[in-house]
């Protein structure tokens, strides 16, 4: 998942879960004398991490962007959303579920050492162990064996690893799955399958607090020192001679500078303290395009904004017509255009327009509608008092707060907007299940297929250890996500994935309310800055001005 930080939790984001959330902090030291020489950093906006920086625990937008300059993935995404290879030279299979991939020969580790399959079985493995309590451990749910790693809730795992991982030989890993998975290359480019290095482990077999500080990767960038969460402002990278593939010209070191406020780091871009700031804040975009002309980017983006429901954890929006009636109150169309001054589009479906698989219209209950809302809000006795949570380091009290402004005009109730100073802060109370309102989320894609849409954020299996936080759980969606899985070629699988998606746009286990445009910006010390589907620089690319 990747939840997103403003839209990038992001998650996945998170992720989004994928990402107005988390700029912010006023950090500008050494503003003045980055982009200059080959030694002075490229400077970019992030909001804090949830967690150190572990790949098998990273499942929000802030920690992935970092880790995506560190680690290189098996593949990566061409401008059609395919997956093309990346660290690995191929991946085959004849049946969808034994998959062999082998990876590219010579690629070595930032200390040195070379990467082998044996480094992608353990960093499996490790994130599949219940006992590790790993984030991104949901991923390897379909990897034969993973219940033996994850049996459950006061059960003994019973194994060393996962039955259906198998490291052939120091370039061929072999991944047989429980049953065929369509979408499996194309889940390789997600944070959760990066490898790890012997170095990671500890002499317990659990990754280490100094890993998770200075993580040993095999990607463009390595880590100057070690990154000390809760403290340090910033992330010092610099180019790693070792990697094979493409490097930036003209420069070796890049910051990312951690920010608690959107508006902050805005500041800082226009006063050049700042290079390349990827999530503009909604009260910068009507000005972006004048302060920084050319500068100034707006392109598709593939994340949603919802509103999340806590349905599990909340008896009060168990009722559907509920939830119904609060999504027709809201008014997207006003919100896109005056809030977000066009640069975000009236969410009608669970899944963005730029994946295949979208329908326009798809969601009857995202039509604004207060006359109806009121009538329905009245009839299944909805609360007469409403919360709703956001973070308030990614720009989101704007449109929070005219949302709140359509229920208590179109429902007649009373509604509070709640902040939480960072991303991270209401990802933490909804992870332990303790927060019971209504709440900002954001899913950035952690990769481009409609079942990213469904499987992680509303799937019953991840509620425990994926996005779920708001609790659904449908046997009927599962069934359908299982079929689409299975199906004999992605586009078969599809229309599986489109059925599971209409149950969600009845049910409406989260309210959807926009889909994002990617809104960045960069100073004039840099050029050529290009940010991918999943939201991230492409490093290589980025030139000195």
């Amino acid at each position: 998942m990747r939840v997103t930080k403003g839209a990038q939790i992001v998650a996945g984001t998170a992720l989004l879960a994928l990402a107005v959330a988390a700029c912010g902090g006023g950090a500008t030291e050494g503003g003045n004398t980055a982009a200059g020489g080959s030694d002075t950093p490229v400077r970019m906006e992030l909001g804090e991490p949830q967690e150190l920086l572990v790949p098998t625990n990273t499942t929000e937008s802030e920690g992935a962007e970092a880790l995506a300059a560190v680690f290189e993935p098996l593949v990566n995404y061409d401008e059609n959303k395919k997956a093309v290879e990346a660290a690995a030279e191929s991946i085959t299979s004849d049946d969808q579920k034994v998959w062999t991939i082998k990876l590219k020969a010579g690629n070595t580790w930032h200390n040195g050492e070379p990467v082998i399959a044996q480094n992608y079985v353990d960093a499996w493995n490790y994130a599949a162990n219940q006992d590790n309590a790993q984030s991104a451990g949901y991923f390897f749910g379909r990897v034969d064996g993973f219940a033996d790693l994850n049996p459950g809730e006061g059960k003994t795992v019973t194994a060393k690893g996962m039955k259906g991982l198998e490291a052939i030989d120091d370039t061929t890993l072999k991944v047989t799955l429980a049953a065929p998975f369509s979408q499996f290359k194309t889940l390789l480019g997600y944070t959760a399958f990066y490898p790890l290095p012997k170095a990671a482990f500890g002499p317990d077999g659990k990754v280490t607090q100094e890993f998770g500080e200075k993580p040993i990767g095999q990607g463009l960038f390595k880590l100057d020192k070690p990154y000390k969460k809760g403290t340090d402002q910033t992330i010092d990278l610099s180019v790693y001679d070792g990697y094979k593939g493409p490097k930036p010209k003209g420069w070796t070191k890049l910051q990312f500078k951690l920010y608690t406020s959107a508006e902050t780091s805005f500041n800082d871009l226009q006063a050049e303290n700042l290079d390349i700031h990827d999530s503009l804040p909604p009260s910068a975009i009507a000005t972006a395009k004048t302060a920084l002309g050319e500068r100034y980017q707006d392109q598709p983006d593939a994340g949603i904004g919802y509103i999340g429901v806590p349905l599990q954890y909340n008896p009060e929006f168990k009722n559907a017509d509920v939830r119904k009636a609060i999504s027709m109150a809201i008014d997207r169309k006003t919100i896109a255009e005056t809030v977000f001054s066009g640069t975000r589009a009236p969410a009608d479906d669970f899944i963005n327009p730029a994946i295949d698989g979208y329908r326009q219209g798809a969601c009857a209950a995202c039509a604004y509608n207060p006359a109806e809302a009121k009538k329905l809000y009245e009839t299944a006795k909805g609360p007469a008092k409403l919360e709703l949570g956001y973070n308030a380091d990614g720009g989101h009290k704007e449109w929070i707060e005219a949302v709140a402004n359509n229920l208590r005009a179109n429902l007649g109730v009373e509604v509070t907007p709640k902040p939480f100073e960072k991303f991270q802060a209401i990802l933490d109370e909804l992870d332990a299940k303790k927060y019971t309102g209504l709440f900002r989320m954001g899913w950035a894609i952690d990769y481009p297929s409609a079942e990213n849409y469904l499987t992680p954020i509303f799937g019953t299996g991840a509620i425990k250890t994926g996005s779920n936080y708001g609790g659904y759980s449908s046997k009927e969606f599962d069934d359908l996500l299982a079929k689409g899985d299975q199906a004999a070629t992605p586009e078969e699988g599809l229309k599986f994935y489109q059925q599971a998606d209409d149950i969600l746009n009845k049910e409406l286990p989260y309210i959807p309310v926009y889909f994002y445009r990617n809104n960045s910006g960069y100073s004039t010390k840099v050029k050529n800055v290009k940010i991918n589907l999943l939201n991230q620089v492409e490093w290589s690319q980025v030139e000195k001005a």
